[in-house]
């Protein structure tokens, strides 16, 4: 195949890949979604990153039908990188995509739970080696040395299960065969201590290029030599006893037409040192003909070991993931029977951005499994579409955010952070957030990203927030009912995030309202919201909670006289009640203190 065939290679970065790699190393690279190798080639992470996802997952990168939905995607790769047990770890979670087929996300899913079984069984003891033996591997920059080293470290281990069953089939015998030679040829020349002849050389070299001909003239004469034939024997125990080179190299070096001793010192040591370093060129390039041969015979070992290594690098670091979260194993809905559910299900962004516990959700569309929600929200009907409503702040946004990530994670073989999850793959994921640009253009540009795949054949996910936000109120009520019904009749599974759920009369028989309320303000003025949904429950707004927040905290008369004015839009006594509450509050909760 050739490179501009691949997504995302024109001509200067093919011109960039031939010349740094080659065509067949870069092609390579490419099928085996090696970001450091394009990287090391020149390439942004970024773009490396970029190119490879398509050239890998394509298909699944396409069901990601738009910007927000190939962002919650990213924030979702973010969060499991976190985990990495290496940096190639890292950039093979990184150009993961969606998967096309139930059976690769199945088999994907009873990896990462073979590896978490096995992680989660580590001693505290047997988890600081292993993390030690990949922190090395990742200080060397993932060598063929440091993948060969940590293999063999796995295989010190005696861990057989899960991912480290290939650890077994290593050729151990080869691999420290293997890591002699690979030391050896480590850096730009042939290291010391492998060959006794070539570190005699080198040796020598090191000694000659200390001496300096003046020097050692008036040494040899301050020792009372003057005679010709005593000094050049001197000259040349001097050599021998410092350079520990056979006396035939010294004499054969020694000048035969020198003009005066200084001369005859200068190119003597000047001939040696070209007969010293062409012996130990010669014999460098010797020592790596042996190593490479070495490394040659003992390739498919060192190959596996590195393939090994680094497979099971990502298995745990995706275990690492799911355990970190309490993630479990979603279930596929089936074809026929659409549904995506979630019990218990947490954020992943707040949870990776907070100390604090996030609340846990339930929410279900479809042909679900879910027997009944909590107390409060009572039991989701089997409605595909749903219309989202209730307070400002109150997680509605946040619950799209969910679905969409439980739908991703799902999609692309991994847990999912709920105590219960149940999900149709989809042909499209459309997330649209709330964007506050009220003008033709963003509603054209919003309704070309968000109806399409309500026209194609294939499942859908719609996921949109608040979309009269870019349109007036009262035509935005129309088309956003015109989006409900669409979906419904499509098929498709939908949240539709508003406030204007009044006004989309009558919704279609397959679609249902949600609420999500507000219940005060808390000791410290902090609006209270149960961000559990309320299912076939009409939420609102609750203006007199944040008014009574402005009206507390108004320090300037005149400014405050502005809240209160709003208040009594609002309604003055349901105000004044909310303020005493939370003054109650705050002294219930100082006399529990004491």
């Amino acid at each position: 195949m050739r490179l501009e065939e691949y997504w995302g290679v024109g001509p200067k970065t093919r011109d960039r890949l031939v010349q740094e790699l080659g065509a067949e190393r870069a092609a390579t690279a490419i099928e085996r979604g090696d970001v450091r190798a394009l990287a090391d080639a020149g390439l942004t992470r970024g773009r490396a990153t970029h190119i490879l996802r398509r050239a890998t997952g394509n298909d699944g990168m396409e069901t990601l039908a738009t910007a927000d939905a190939r962002a919650a995607y990213k924030d979702v790769l973010d969060v499991v990188v976190d985990h990495a047990l290496t940096e190639r770890a890292g950039d093979r979670i990184r150009i993961l995509t969606p998967l096309t087929d139930r059976g690769a996300m199945e088999s994907r899913l009873d990896g990462v739970d073979r590896a978490r079984e096995v992680w989660t069984a580590l001693s505290d003891a047997d988890r600081r080696e292993l993390i030690a033996a990949y922190d090395a591997y990742d200080e060397r920059a993932g060598t063929e040395l440091a993948a060969v080293e940590t293999a063999r470290t796995l295989a010190d281990l005696g861990i057989e299960a899960g991912p480290f069953e290939p650890v077994a089939s290593l050729e151990t015998d080869a691999l420290a065969e293997a890591t002699t030679a690979l030391e050896a040829s480590a850096g730009d020349r042939i290291q010391d201590d492998v060959d006794d002849d070539l570190d005699r050389l080198r040796s020598a070299l090191d000694a000659l290029d200390r001496m300096d001909a003046d020097s050692l003239v008036s040494e040899l004469r301050d020792g009372g030599v003057t005679d010709v034939d005593r000094f050049r024997e001197a000259f040349e125990d001097r050599l021998l006893s410092e350079t520990d080179l056979t006396v035939d190299r010294v004499r054969e070096a020694m000048a035969r037409d020198a003009t005066d001793a200084a001369d005859f010192v200068a190119a003597t040591l000047r001939q040696l040192r070209i007969s010293v370093q062409s012996a130990a060129d010669e014999r460098e390039a010797t020592v790596i003909e042996d190593v490479e041969a070495t490394i040659a015979d003992h390739r498919a070992a060192i190959d596996a070991a590195v393939e090994t290594v680094d497979d099971i690098a990502l298995e745990l670091s995706l275990a690492r993931f799911a355990d970190a979260y309490d993630c479990t194993r979603p279930t596929f809905a089936a074809e026929d029977s659409p549904a995506i559910s979630v019990v218990e299900a947490r954020n992943l962004r707040l949870a990776a951005e907070s100390d604090e516990s996030v609340q846990p959700i339930t929410y279900a569309l479809g042909d679900h499994t879910v027997d009944e929600g909590p107390a409060a929200a009572g039991t989701p009907g089997d409605e595909r579409v749903s219309v989202l409503t209730g307070a400002n702040s109150g997680g509605k946004t946040t619950l799209l955010e969910t679905l969409c990530q439980a739908t991703v994670l799902a999609s692309m073989g991994l847990p999912v952070p709920a105590s219960r999850a149940e999900v149709t793959p989809v042909d499209s994921l459309v997330f649209h957030r709330r964007h506050a640009s009220f003008n033709a253009g963003v509603l054209e540009s919003t309704l070309k990203s968000i109806v399409p795949p309500l026209s194609d054949e294939g499942r859908t996910l719609m996921l949109v927030d608040e979309f009269e936000a870019i349109t007036e109120p009262g035509r935005a009520a129309d088309l956003l009912l015109g989006l409900v019904t669409l979906a419904v009749d499509s098929d498709a599974l939908g949240v539709f995030v508003t406030h204007l759920a009044e006004d989309l009369d009558p919704l279609p028989d397959a679609a249902r309202v949600d609420g999500i309320f507000a219940e005060g303000l808390n000791p410290d003025l902090e609006l209270r919201v149960d961000y559990q949904p309320r299912f076939g429950t009409l939420g609102r707004s609750t203006p007199e909670f944040i008014v009574s927040r402005l009206v507390a905290n108004a320090d300037d008369r005149t400014e405050r006289v502005g809240f209160e004015t709003l208040a009594e839009a609002v309604g003055q006594e349901v105000v004044q009640r909310t303020l005493a509450d939370a003054r109650w509050a705050g002294e219930e909760s100082h006399a529990a203190g004491e």
